[in-house]
């Protein structure tokens, strides 16, 4: 009878200590996610509110509110959403990119979602179907970046757009709009995505040169480059520093 009771006890501790352990780990991914939107400013990869940014917690997607500087972002202001965009968390309304979050994290293991107005990156998706092979960091991202053909923001649309144009990718560029990358962590997907907008930037200083055009990789050679990077680092998968 002692023992049944023990373990009862055990079991309502349990029970009472989770949404406590819950609670710390939301509003520690939320302080994640505001100080990765901030550093989308910090960095020119949005102007403004532009961006959006978003991090899963089990079941729960949090996301960075619509039309809120991130600046005044504060830990009461968490915005989170269930997998099929009903709202679980918070009084803020969500990004109007939202289904574009969703749907990654719906297909995908994604943990987390960066979308930037990065200048660069969003001069490449007007010019050309997916970015040339001007750096062999483009194997880190899966292969060739493809662009999303257009469709207006905030739409299903767009959103199917972007899946398909992430097919075996982990980032993209969206065609007159922007890019898009995932990864496992915010700071993955943050890198993807700076890494994306650099890549741009080079291609685009390179193809400026009156009379010269840049020399490309090839599909195989990034191929080749990916599978180093994947094993690249203290704990693999790093871009070489």
């Amino acid at each position: 009878m002692a023992e049944q009771r023990r373990d009862a006890r055990e079991v309502r501790d349990v029970g009472e200590s989770a949404p406590g352990a819950r609670e710390r780990e939301m509003a520690a991914a939320w302080g994640e996610l505001v100080a990765t939107a901030r550093r989308t400013v910090a960095d020119g990869l949005v102007v403004g509110t532009s961006g959006n940014v978003s991090v899963r917690v089990g079941d729960t997607v949090l996301v960075t509110p619509t039309g809120v500087p991130y600046d005044r972002l504060r830990p009461e202001d968490a915005v989170g959403v269930d997998l099929e965009g009903r709202q679980v968390l918070g009084s803020l309304v969500p990004t109007s990119e939202l289904p574009m979050h969703l749907a990654i994290h719906r297909a995908t293991d994604a943990r987390a979602v960066v979308h930037t107005h990065a200048a660069h990156a969003t001069a490449v998706s007007t010019l050309v179907p997916e970015l040339p092979l001007i750096h062999y960091m483009a194997g880190a991202l899966g292969g060739p970046v493809r662009v999303a053909p257009y469709a207006t923001y905030g739409t299903p649309e767009l959103a199917e757009n972007m899946l398909q144009a992430l097919t075996g990718r982990t980032a993209c560029l969206l065609q007159n709009h922007g890019t898009i990358a995932y990864g496992a962590s915010l700071s993955q997907a943050f890198d993807r995505t700076a890494q994306l907008e650099w890549m741009s930037r080079v291609w685009l200083l390179a193809s400026s040169v009156p009379g010269l055009s840049p020399t490309l990789l090839s599909p195989e050679q990034v191929g080749e480059a990916g599978e180093r990077l994947g094993r690249y680092g203290q704990g693999g998968g790093a871009a070489p520093r």
